[in-house]
């Protein structure tokens, strides 16, 4: 395929993608089969962070990717931009296998692994728009505010300090920025913005001047112990690591390993100081509110609002799709909530609409595994929370392949099992009715101003709390 008509199909999967410098090319494929100590299959963030922190432990490593696309072609260069704590998992599951510790543990390292982005995004020069202001996450009903609640109680069984989780009266909050709406919200210190496309391509960039070899266009036709099957050749490694989040399910045998949810989003055109200014936003400050079909939002580096949410199923036949990254009927509902919340930028111009599969276990709880005696490893099953959660992940991966001892590998998800979803057609009924009950119960909570007790019946497909 000719380099320009890749140049455009990859810039339309985001805004992050299209507002990237220089080109997008695709790096050589693999041509011919090739050895090396590790192959990783997928160049998002869980496998670059994986390479990187081999290569940063052990120089000498021979390590290599490959990538069906390109570096960042998925939902690393599609997300929201929020690199925030909290756990990729439920922490009732975790802590019914690994204890109370584990948990708490497990909580301290999302807040610190925000740290360790901003400190790796330094180090290598990576020019991603990092800027740590927190993350804000704001009520706008009397069920919002009970969730709220809910979750400052289950913050402070996990450690929270006052200065973790702060609650915050509707003044209070408008000290951070002007939400319509809020009759109450939290902060937190622990969130940073950035641009996840600029971070994942640079991160890319990081890991070739280590010695990594990143082959793109190069699809894994099966991975096994020792092997990794590609159309040009075989990739033969004492190490294999899978690192594909959603796409797994393309997979043989791996289709009901998670369910692909999407996420869409959408971005304003810059807006004129006047506008920042009457919406009081702070700089960097990443902002959420706690409707069942959340939205999650940042102004951007050039001055935008990017804000996203769930609410896209994916199509039976086609689980992970073009024809799924794109909804009218979310468009809309992001549309009515930038109106709503941020009145001042409400005839503001809509540049960008895309959208990413996630990955969901059964349990929508996170693992990493890797088993010595095959050689085979890998991290995923992030629900959503990809950005943190990968960096764990990725140095996880590190530690358990080079046998070292620390923390991290005795962190509640390392092991973790998650059962796999119902065959077709019973998964698809499931993100249908996930998404079906979750905006039924946000339109009754907004109208009535009462809790949704239909939530309860997605309770079979939902993880404990």
């Amino acid at each position: 395929m000719p380099a320009e008509p890749f140049e455009a199909r990859y810039r339309a999967r985001s805004l992050w993608l299209d507002g990237l410098p220089g080109s997008l090319t695709p790096r050589r494929s693999l041509e011919a089969s090739a050895d090396c100590d590790v192959a990783i299959v997928g160049a998002g963030f869980t496998g670059l962070w994986s390479a990187y922190y081999l290569k940063q432990h052990q120089p000498d490593l021979r390590v290599t990717l490959v990538e069906s696309e390109v570096a960042g072609y998925g939902p690393s260069g599609r997300n929201g931009g929020w690199v925030s704590s909290g756990l990729s998992g439920s922490a009732k599951l975790y802590r019914r296998s690994h204890g109370q510790d584990a948990v708490v543990r497990a909580q301290r390292e999302t807040q610190t692994t925000v740290d360790e982005i901003g400190r790796v995004v330094e180090q290598e020069d990576i020019e991603c728009g990092y800027l740590k202001a927190g993350w804000l996450m704001a009520a706008t009903s009397p069920p919002q505010e009970q969730r709220l609640a809910d979750s400052e109680r289950s913050a402070r069984a996990l450690g929270a300090t006052a200065q973790d989780w702060q609650t915050l009266t509707p003044e209070q909050v408008d000290a951070y920025a002007r939400v319509e709406g809020r009759i109450a919200a939290a902060y937190s210190p622990h969130g940073a913005r950035i641009d996840p496309a600029r971070l994942v391509r640079g991160l890319a960039e990081a890991c070739e001047r280590l010695g990594v070899v990143i082959h793109e266009r190069t699809p894994a036709l099966e991975l096994a112990s020792g092997r990794v099957r590609c159309p040009g050749g075989e990739l033969r490694a004492t190490t294999v690591l899978r690192a594909t989040e959603s796409y797994t399910t393309q997979l043989p045998g791996q289709s009901l390993r998670y369910l692909p949810l999407y996420s869409l989003m959408i971005a304003t055109e810059p807006l004129p100081p006047e506008v920042w200014d009457e919406l009081g936003w702070r700089d960097g400050l990443l902002i959420g509110d706690r409707h069942h079909l959340f939205f999650y939002a940042q102004r951007t580096a050039d001055g935008r609002i990017a804000i996203g949410g769930r609410g896209a199923p994916y199509q039976l036949r086609h689980p992970i799709s073009v024809q799924n990254e794109r909804s009218d009927s979310v468009r809309a509902r992001l549309e009515r909530v930038l109106r709503r919340h941020f009145p001042a930028a409400a005839d503001a111009a809509i540049t960008h609409h895309w959208g990413g599969p996630l990955a969901v276990p059964r349990d929508w709880s996170m693992a990493v595994h890797f088993n010595p005696g095959t050689g085979l490893g890998y991290a995923g099953g992030y629900s959503g929370h990809g950005v943190v959660a990968a960096n764990i992940g990725g140095r996880t991966l590190a530690d358990l392949v080079l046998g070292r001892d620390s923390d991290l590998t005795t962190l509640p998800w390392v092991g973790h099992h998650s059962r796999r979803w119902e065959p077709e057609p019973l998964r698809f009924l499931a993100s249908r009715a996930i998404v079906r009950v979750l905006e039924s119960a946000d339109v009754h909570e907004d109208t009535h101003g009462t809790r949704a007790c239909r939530t309860a019946l997605l309770s079979p497909v939902m993880p404990p709390h």
